[in-house]
């Protein structure tokens, strides 16, 4: 019996560490061969000297155990670099069938304390680093599709996050950056659709070198005796849901928002409308806005805003 992704390739960025390397591994473990993306620079906020033993040693781990693997070194938020990262995989292995964007640093600070660099570089490698790939891929598949006259396989898995979903009071360079990264897979998934390209967008919530801070207070299960449990924060938690998505098996999820982890999987339901308001005049005045906007806030819990805090609550039952 074939593996699901038997003969695809794909390409995962970030993927020296942490959710990264767990998404190269599992799919290269459902057979697909893999371009090992990481810059390598050893700081969460993107500090240090780049380093290509990350990316190379997931790569050889992949090899050794049976399935075909190359490392790309390279920035995803470099335009070029990105073009480069794409070129490879359809070099190496042929064609392109998987994008799994996943790259990310971060720099924390409250808004009233963040420096323009500090916003700068979080916008670059993350919500630019997604569109440079997504770029590339995207045109690679629409040549093919034109070429062949149908369409053909792609998917795009992004990653967004619940500081976006949730509103993280101290990270607003990363929340925007992962709301823009949504805004940035609906698009795409409206527009490569006809060419038979899906784009979908994952929360992932896991332990790893970004997050080590975060988690602190989040204890590991020790074994029982005869066999240790899985983190509930493990990456390899979220790992299959990207898996999934990559499969030919999800050929009708497209541009959805997912969150995903310590075995859980939630879908998140696109905004609607709550309430809508309509003038009795040729325009809204002042006093119409505040005889009808008033009363509708007057009672809504303190701080509630668009933001769903309630997604930080959602655990595996």
């Amino acid at each position: 019996m074939s593996l699901p992704l038997e003969g695809r390739s794909a390409i995962v960025t970030g993927a020296g560490r942490g959710l990264g390397r767990a998404e190269a591994l599992e799919l290269a473990r459902l057979g697909a061969a893999v371009v090992v993306n990481d810059f390598g620079q050893p700081g969460r906020d993107g500090s240090g000297a780049a380093s290509a033993t990350p990316a190379e040693e997931v790569a050889a781990g992949i090899r050794a155990a049976g399935g075909r693997a190359v490392a790309h070194t390279g920035d995803v938020a470099d335009h070029q670099q990105a073009r480069e990262l794409v070129e490879l995989a359809v070099a190496e292995f042929g064609q392109l069938d998987i994008l799994v964007n996943n790259a990310g640093i971060l720099r924390d600070r409250m808004v009233f304390s963040m420096s323009e660099d500090e916003w700068d570089s979080v916008i670059r490698v993350h919500l630019k680093g997604h569109f440079n790939t997504t770029h590339f891929a995207a045109a690679y598949w629409r040549a093919r599709s034109k070429a062949a006259d149908a369409p053909v396989y792609g998917r795009i898995v992004n990653t967004s996050s619940e500081a976006f979903l949730a509103g993280s009071a101290g990270q607003p360079n990363y929340a925007a950056a992962k709301g823009g990264i949504v805004g940035l897979t609906t698009s795409t998934a409206l527009a490569l659709a006809k060419y038979g390209v899906t784009a979908n967008v994952i929360c992932p919530r896991a332990r790893t070198r970004m997050t080590a801070d975060v988690f602190a207070g989040f204890q590991e299960p020790a074994g029982d005796g005869s066999e240790d449990r899985l983190d509930p924060l493990a990456p390899e938690h979220v790992a299959p849901l990207v898996g999934y998505l990559a499969s030919p098996a999800a050929a009708q999820v497209n541009g959805q928002l997912l969150v995903v982890h310590g075995g859980m999987v939630a879908v998140v339901e696109r905004p609607r409308v709550a309430a809508k308001f309509d003038t009795k005049q040729d325009a809204f005045t002042y006093d119409e806005l505040d005889a009808l906007l008033t009363p509708h806030y007057a009672d809504r819990p303190t701080g509630e805003t668009f933001a769903a805090a309630e997604v930080l609550g959602l655990k595996h039952e």
